[in-house]
């Protein structure tokens, strides 16, 4: 992509948002003259916990696992919707404004965050961003040339998608540990063990996939988009992506033979799909190279239908890890 795109691009998409924000800010000035008046976004069953805004699922997951009953958690993406593409609301400006600690990924996975955090007037508001401590994986943007209609969703030099690897999940929750005891250190026995049972979880589950994994090092697989570099950086394979970084590109003609192409070279025989984006994509690759699908979640979104039923990080990891197991078989 060249540098003239790029800047349109973005010059178009920083236009959109400042007004966003513009309009935002007067409906907040208006609220604020109201709040006596509008109802709590956290709810009455939020007295007396720590408040806290959590940006998308994994953090949400996060959150609520390390601080328990001691936490309202509000997740600012709605259940069931593809984030990358998402755009937050006044409602969600609000609930900034009456809480104690926003969690976010970071790493440019939430590329209108900062702009956010510069409109809150809650002084007392603690920002974390969860990915501070985990070494990052730069993007190879010569993937991102072949693909179109990426308009503003560019997260940047780095892959934001970090939890996918147990290892870097693990990093966040310590530092979401670490938000809630300096926030409520009443409580500070509770979000330890919290966070130690959590952590011996990660560390099972990185144990389950190094085993399952071991025999396949060196294999591709082919994702909806490119999501899971932090996966294969672990484990020890490596991801042919259908779209980029953002799940909201579609890629060009050429991309797509040279995807069908790499099927033949590298003995694919599944396509990835996920289930928050149109498969239609993964299934044209499918049909045309005779390969299976199957979902692969990168876990940045689960329905209220999955949440309802019990799904969440470790049932989801583990999952995948089916997924994977199945498509090398």
């Amino acid at each position: 992509m060249n540098s003239k795109n790029m800047d349109n691009r973005s010059g178009v998409g920083q236009a959109r948002f400042l007004t966003w924000i513009l309009v935002a800010s007067m409906l907040l000035g208006t609220m604020g003259l109201l709040s006596g008046c509008r109802k709590s976004g956290f709810g009455k069953d939020a007295e007396g916990k720590v408040k806290v805004v959590a940006s998308i699922y994994p953090m949400y997951d996060f959150v609520k696992r390390i601080g328990g009953d001691l936490v309202a958690v509000n997740m600012m993406v709605p259940a069931g919707t593809e984030p990358h593409a998402w755009e937050p609301s006044t409602r969600d400006m609000m609930d900034l404004e009456e809480a104690d600690l926003v969690v976010y990924n970071g790493a440019g996975m939430e590329t209108w965050m900062a702009d956010i955090l510069g409109t809150v007037q809650n002084k007392d508001l603690v920002k974390l961003e969860a990915s501070k401590d985990v070494p990052l994986l730069r993007v190879d943007h010569e993937a991102d040339d072949h693909d179109a209609g990426h308009e503003d969703h560019d997260h940047g030099e780095f892959d934001p998608h970090v939890w996918l690897s147990p290892s870097n999940a693990k990093l966040e929750m310590r530092a979401i540990a670490d938000a809630l005891i300096a926030i409520d250190p009443d409580h500070t026995e509770t979000y330890e063990q919290n966070y130690q049972t959590a952590a011996a979880e990660c560390d099972k589950l990185m144990d389950e996939y190094r085993m399952a994994l071991a025999p396949y090092e060196g294999k591709y697989i082919v994702v909806a988009h490119e999501a899971y570099g932090y996966l294969c950086h672990e484990f020890n394979l490596n991801q042919i992506g259908i779209e980029g970084v953002s799940a909201d590109q579609e890629p060009d003609a050429a991309r797509m033979r040279e995807i069908i192409d790499m099927v033949g070279e590298y003995d694919i025989h599944c396509i990835f799909f996920e289930e928050l984006v149109d498969p239609k994509v993964a299934e044209t690759i499918a049909g045309e190279t005779g390969c299976q699908t199957a979902a692969l979640s990168p876990l940045d979104g689960l329905t209220q239908a999955d949440i309802d039923n019990g799904r969440d990080y470790f049932t989801v990891m583990r999952d995948n890890l089916l997924a994977l197991q199945k498509a090398f078989a």
